[in-house]
């Protein structure tokens, strides 16, 4: 039930701010579901007590004091509950609220009995809004707004050491007297005590906000709490209470009577003075230099003092901060009783206490009483220096005149207390400031150190002028280096001597400077770190940022990395371009008479225009007649086998590298014919391993030419067996994996890759069978030695040119990597192509058969059907949105990621190849061939035609069924694949469907004149490889090549990768061209996917 009087009304803020956020919504709850049972309001108490029911059957007894704020609200002093939390709880939010609206409830009540109030007119409710409204009757302007002052109070007793000061808000009563009242911190704060000037307000509320630990309670701070200033921020707080005075905000006591008073300083001393013989100290506290007599002294926290000074007119709270804050030392002197010292025991005093005390406390003295100067710290370093590349260094304290040692350490060791450390602090970190700003020794620190070469020297010539000069500081040294440069003009030498390893050799430099020879390896190591000199053993140096020297950094980091054998420096014998740069940078060469047969004529292959050693006749047994380009490279080939060197055949596809290669391996078994030289090993894929032997037979009938198509287990013959009496042996990739170690049992007067873009891949088991099978030539024929990035040029340099490249994680790091990134690349790819040059023979149609008929490629972009359209759109946002997620994960889902992709690929073609529910979406591409096909064989023309998936080939096969034109067909399953061809070059048939995997590559087509390929690669060698079975020498017809593309689909992205890839090939085998990445990783699938 309610009381008769008005229960002052506590705001909602002011509650959640008392309970806080949780348990205020709680009590909210409560109080709206009526578990306030009944309360009441005690005004003679100020109380307001209740009975609240819990969660359960209990019901809690609440009680709460109040306080009015002047303003016809609440302010709570006090809360207590019979519930566990004990006091601020969610029952007495509910008490508060539910009394809180039942007096809110009354005043309408009575607000709606009185009659309604005459109307006003407009303009005089206009004008009342720009006019304030005239006070209340009976209030004046001083209750109007509440007048605040700041209140101090003096907590403990004189005679214990636990005195403090604290601080509360007050405000002036109606009486005059300054009481807590409302004015309490966080009621200042949240606004609720109305009429404070908004700059008295913030003062208030800055003050507050200085407390260094947080306010005690549930979540407010009632209004009789006091701040104790030993927990105010110190700086802010002194500045801020001078401001108190121009707010006019007094600062009062606690009694009427007594009056504050803050002083501008306050200090801490000790008076010494010899009565009698004996000594005595007093300590004494000072206020702006004025000595208090105060007792009651105390301290504020480490930042200031207070004191309560008596007169007869009362008390005067006087504080004020100290300059610097309070030592334990000092602190504790605050609260220190006189000390008196017998006469006995006054010598002891004055020679061991004093001087410690003196060190932490201000210590003051009749003129009668002799205080020496304490003596001033000097920081000492000792230099020696053992060799002119080291100096060793070593730190202590000296205090004059006393030839004692201390340490660095301020540890309190013996003798410690007598240290100033204070003035050490302010030495040492003089010498660490002037120091540091000396180049090199930006991180440099007062301790022990050894410095070594160059820093000695540095720290010896630079360091020890500086620190001689700075005062409190001695320096100690005797007999230190004189470090001199080196000014002549270095000579460099460079030599290549034999090694146990045919295949390498060691290479020396030597630096030769004022007649002095120095080592290469530690002015290389000086070179690497980025150092601009080098020191040697005798203290003088040499500079290492001479055009000289940044080059030859750079030819021998090359040549360590491409060393065998790591800490090594060797060059291989292939190496011979970069042996030609070593020479144009050294004054001095020597080299082996073996270094100079081996490398000598490689390096002329390097010059522009030089294929070969000179003109030599074809050998007797080949039947055929080379053209002059062919003739320079079967000279190529004679010398690199001469020699023992390998190499890369990589012309054109269409120019004839088989007839080439053929008639080199006869000229090297007629070189030979009196001899028992073991034959040649041919590996090329399956399909054309036949037409090794056919191309034999017919140029040069005189070899005896061996096909191995099987294993040797299958075929019931060793491979031995089969290599004697051969001069070439010829078998695939498949068998040369599986049977390498018979092979390798076998010698072999040099092994063939053809086709050797199968051994791309330096991770498989075919490279790796190249690479450790022993010959002494090896040869890779490719038309295209590079298909999709680098690492593959590097796993047929491996084959043939071991050492060239050194492995493929170095390979990567100096080429792969770089040419990936984003800048420029073309220094780099230019040196690629000089050293690759000697060993790769690479001639292009244009260069040297420009006889050849024009070959004209043109691009079908074929738009899809409607119905097409919608199924490939609908397909494409599903798996593109699978898809980009995998790409976070390319790796771990690069099966997934292309398998997706391929799906694509099949729906950019034909519905049905994905799903058999769609066989009656029309194939808008299947539409169009057919027009082409029936077109071109109707002009007489003959035509081939591509496709990567066999199953849009068989498609491709209905259609002419359905035209009634006749076709060959060729994929990876055909049986008597030479039967087939041999039925199109021969027949009459004019169509030739291929697999591009099954029949892009070892195959000479020129009866042929178009090419269709159905379908976009983005390896552009392959699509190149497929077109050339037509485009190569014996074509007399012009060659159509049309590429079929699905318009806005995935098609589009492939033929934009493939031109980048073609890019990347050009940027490697050619000089004027761009550089790009030729990985296919994440960002180029995703940028298939985009749009």
């Amino acid at each position: 039930m309610s009381a008769s009087l008005p229960v002052p009304r506590v705001h909602p803020a002011a509650i959640k701010l008392l309970v806080g956020s949780g348990a205020y919504l709680r009590g909210e709850d409560y109080q709206q579901q009526g578990r306030v049972i009944s309360w009441e309001w005690v005004p003679d108490e100020h109380l307001l007590v209740s009975w609240v029911r819990g969660s359960g059957r209990s019901a809690y007894s609440c009680s709460v004091e109040l306080a009015a704020d002047g303003n016809g609200g609440g302010v709570v002093v006090g809360t207590d509950c019979t519930c566990p939390v004990g006091s601020a709880c969610k029952h007495v939010a509910a008490t508060l609220l539910e009394a809180g609206t039942d007096g809110l409830a009354s005043l309408v009540r009575s607000a709606s009995s009185l009659s309604r109030a005459p109307q006003v007119p407009a303009w005089k409710a206009a004008v009342e809004r720009l006019v304030p409204a005239a006070p209340a009757p009976g209030t004046g302007p001083d209750e109007a707004a509440p007048q605040l002052a700041l209140q101090f109070r003096v907590d403990g007793t004189a005679s214990s050491d636990n005195l403090s000061l604290s601080v509360r808000p007050v405000e002036r009563n109606g009486r005059g007297a300054w009481v807590g009242g409302s004015a309490s911190w966080n009621y200042i704060r949240n606004g609720f005590l109305r009429g404070i000037d908004p700059e008295v307000r913030e003062w208030f509320t800055t003050l507050d906000s200085l407390r260094a630990t947080s306010p005690r309670g549930y979540g407010f701070v009632s209004a009789g709490d006091w701040l104790n200033l030993d927990d105010v921020l110190p700086r802010p707080f002194w500045r801020h209470l001078a401001d108190a005075a121009d707010l006019g905000i007094e600062l009062v006591a606690k009694s009427k009577r007594d009056t504050v008073r803050v002083a501008r300083e306050a200090s801490v001393a000790l008076d010494l003075s010899l009565p009698d013989g004996g000594a005595r100290l007093e300590r004494t506290v000072a206020f702006d230099g004025v000595t208090t007599r105060a007792t009651t002294v105390g301290t504020l926290g480490r930042h200031g003092l207070f004191a309560v000074e008596e007169s007869p007119s009362g008390r005067t709270v006087v504080l004020g901060p100290t300059p610097a804050p309070l030592t334990d030392q000092e602190h504790a002197a605050v609260h220190l009783a006189d000390v008196a010292v017998p006469p006995d025991a006054v010598d002891e005093f004055l020679a061991d206490y004093l001087p410690r005390l003196r060190r932490e406390v201000r210590v003051r003295a009749d003129d009668d009483v002799p205080l020496p100067e304490l003596p001033r710290p000097q920081l000492v370093l000792a230099v020696e220096a053992p060799s002119p590349a080291e100096l060793r260094v070593r730190w202590w304290w000296a205090y004059p005149p006393s030839d004692a040692e201390y340490p660095l350490t301020t540890a309190l060791e013996p003798g410690a207390e007598l240290r100033d450390l204070e003035a050490e602090s302010a030495t040492v970190c003089a010498v660490v400031d002037a120091v540091r700003e000396v180049p090199g020794f930006a991180h440099f620190r007062v301790a022990p150190e050894v410095f070594r070469d160059l820093q000695a020297m540095d720290f010896a010539t630079t360091v020890l002028p500086v620190l001689r000069e700075l005062p409190d500081v001695r320096v100690e040294s005797a007999d230190l280096p004189e470090y001199a440069g080196l000014e002549a003009t270095p000579v460099v030498s460079m030599r290549a001597s034999d090694s146990e390893d045919l295949d390498w050799f060691d290479l020396g430099v030597m630096v030769t400077v004022d007649g002095r020879e120095i080592p290469f390896g530690p002015v290389f190591d000086a070179l690497a770190r980025g150092k601009r000199r080098f020191m040697l053993t005798d203290g003088t140096w040499l500079r290492t940022d001479l055009p000289v020297f940044a080059r030859l950094r750079a030819l021998i980091e090359e040549a360590r990395r491409l060393s065998d054998r790591p800490g090594k420096l060797r060059i291989s014998r292939f190496n011979a371009g970069l042996w030609a740069e070593l020479e144009e940078v050294a004054d001095v060469v020597e080299q082996s008479d073996r270094w100079r047969r081996s490398v000598t004529d490689l390096v002329r292959l390097t010059d522009e225009g030089v294929d070969g050693p000179g003109p030599l006749a074809p050998p007797v047994g080949l039947k055929a007649e080379l053209r002059p380009y062919q003739q320079r490279g079967f000279e190529w080939l004679t010398f690199l086998w001469r020699h023992g060197l390998g190499g890369i055949l990589a012309d054109d596809m269409g120019l004839g590298k088989t007839i080439q290669t053929l008639a080199f391996m006869a000229q090297a078994r007629e070189e030979a014919a009196d001899s028992d030289r073991p034959p040649f090993l041919v590996v090329a894929p399956a399909s054309v391993v036949g037409n090794w032997v056919a191309e034999a037979a017919r140029f040069t009938p005189d070899l005896r030419v061996v096909a191995l198509p099987t294993t040797a287990r299958k075929a019931g013959v060793t491979v031995a067996e089969v290599a004697r009496g051969a001069d070439v042996v010829v078998t695939s990739y498949a068998i040369f994996r599986l049977d390498h170690d018979a092979f390798a049992g076998v010698g072999w007067s040099g092994l063939v890759l053809d086709e050797a873009q199968f051994a791309k891949n330096h991770q498989t088991r075919a490279n790796e069978a190249a690479r450790r099978l022993k010959a002494p030539f090896k040869l890779a024929i490719t038309g295209t030695p590079l298909e999709n990035n680098l690492m593959e040029l590097w796993a047929m340099l491996a084959i043939v040119a071991p050492g060239l490249y050194g492995s493929a994680s170095k390979f990567r790091e100096d080429y792969v990597k770089p040419v990936s990134g984003e800048g420029d690349s073309g220094p780099l790819l230019a040196r690629l192509r000089r050293r690759i040059r000697p060993l790769m023979l690479r001639r292009t149609k244009e260069q040297v058969a420009p006889e050849l008929p024009e070959r004209q490629e043109q691009v079908l972009r074929v738009p899809l059907d409607a119905a097409h359209r919608r199924l490939y759109d609908t397909h494409l946002q599903r798996e593109r949105s699978r898809l980009l997620g995998l790409l976070d994960s390319f790796d771990e889902n690069r099966v997934a990621v292309f398998r997706g992709l391929t799906t694509l690929r099949r729906l950019a073609l034909d519905a049905s190849l994905v799903d058999p529910e769609y066989e009656g979406v029309p194939s808008a591409k299947l539409e169009l061939l057919a027009e082409q096909l029936a077109e071109v064989t109707a002009e007489g023309h003959r035509a081939l035609v591509f496709s990567q998936f066999t199953s849009f080939l068989s498609k491709a096969a209905e259609v002419c069924d359905q035209l009634g034109i006749p076709y060959e067909y060729l994929d990876g399953s055909t049986r008597r694949r030479p039967e087939v061809i041999a039925r199109f070059k021969d027949g009459s048939a004019p169509v030739f469907l291929i697999s591009l995997k099954a029949g892009g590559f070892g195959l000479n087509l020129t009866e042929a004149d178009y090419v269709y390929l159905l379908d976009p690669w983005w390896n552009p060698a392959t699509e190149m490889q497929a077109i050339d079975r037509t485009h190569r020498i014996g074509q007399t017809r012009n060659v159509m090549v049309f590429r079929m593309v699905s318009e806005h689909t995935i098609e589009d992205k492939v033929m934009a990768l493939k031109e980048r890839k073609a890019r990347l090939f050009d940027a490697v085998l050619s000089d004027d061209a761009e550089v790009f990445s030729g990985a296919l990783g994440a960002d180029d699938i995703r940028a298939l996917l985009d749009g």
